[in-house]
């Protein structure tokens, strides 16, 4: 994959951020959504690659755009596959929360899982870990692992899960092992990621069930970042599991490693920081325009890129 691409795909996320920010703490998810979906839509169209979006808004008959199938940018440059989430924490920026992010991920073509909208167990560890992650073990056995690997206390670990009330039995075990807990609202993620930046946001595990696309977005980051990752579908009704099957995925049991959600080592991801978060600050209004922070990352390569945009609505507008 050309690495200037890597660079093109931050004006998307970065496009979609500035969309979905003018919404922060308005209380209208839908809104933000939905401009953040737009606005990604339209940066994509000024592209020179072929894409096929494979994680995304949902299917065509439940997305208008960035629809699962769906055919992107102006053509003339390489195949891809694209896994995107325009404004991961669509809550978050409504309620003017942290760690909302847009998001957009590529590979070339049949590298990324097909992963249906159903849930996902998930495990997923920084690159000081690797190999320390089992999500057939117990939570406790995980987090003496990790912490062995990471050469820590058990009490120096902090595991971050969703705040839902299916979590309820993981949360008791993380506090019996003696680990920290750091509860999320939205935005596994984000949260995944910060996993490969312990220094900065203070999390060394991501642990609990959260939504599959995610999953495979999730991976892809932690595959440029040289962490690990496990997942396991967890579809709530057969119509699930029949779209799982529909996506080529017939055994409802097999355990994901990080190289099956994310295959292979010409992977991007980039994001965008809407909100404050761990590791990405948000859009920032100023009198000119706006400023924004991303990071850019390559498997290939290993290299990591942080991005501060000046934006000056009076030159170049916002799509």
């Amino acid at each position: 994959m050309d690495r200037n691409l890597a660079l093109e795909f931050v004006r998307v996320t970065e496009a979609a951020a500035l969309g979905s920010a003018k919404w922060m703490g308005l209380g209208n998810e839908k809104a933000a959504d939905q401009a953040a979906v737009d606005y990604m839509r339209r940066a994509f169209s000024a592209i020179s690659f072929e894409g096929t979006v494979v994680i995304g808004e949902g299917e065509r008959d439940e997305a208008p755009m960035l629809y699962i199938g769906e055919k992107i940018g102006k053509g003339g440059g390489p195949k891809l596959d694209i896994a995107i989430d325009p404004l991961e924490g669509t809550t978050l920026t409504a309620q003017g929360r942290a760690n909302a992010i847009s998001v957009v991920a590529a590979a070339p073509s049949g590298h990324f899982l097909n992963a249906p909208d159903t849930y996902m167990k998930k495990i997923a560890v920084g690159p000081n870990a690797v190999g320390a992650i089992d999500i057939n073990a117990s939570v406790k056995d995980n987090i003496k692992s990790v912490a062995k690997k990471l050469g820590r206390d058990i009490e120096e670990i902090t595991v971050v899960i969703l705040d839902r009330e299916r979590h309820a039995g993981i949360i008791n075990e993380v506090r019996e092992a003696g680990a920290r807990i750091c509860l999320i609202q939205d935005g596994d993620v984000a949260a995944a990621v910060a996993t490969a930046f312990p220094s900065d946001s203070g999390i060394e595990m991501l642990i609990g069930i959260g939504g599959a696309p995610e999953g495979v977005l999730a991976a892809a980051a932690l595959k440029c970042l040289g962490g690990d990752m496990q997942g396991q579908l967890k579809p709530r009704n057969e119509e699930e599991v029949q779209r799982a099957h529909k996506m080529g995925i017939k055994n409802m049991d097999k355990i994901f490693t990080i190289n099956e959600l994310a295959k292979g080592d010409d992977i991007m991801f980039a994001a965008t920081g809407v909100t404050n978060g761990s590791f990405l600050k948000g859009v920032r209004l100023t009198a000119e325009g706006a400023i924004t922070h991303s990071i850019v990352m390559r498997s290939k390569t290993g290299t990591i890129r942080y991005i501060e945009a000046h934006h000056k609505f009076s030159r170049k507008p916002v799509y």
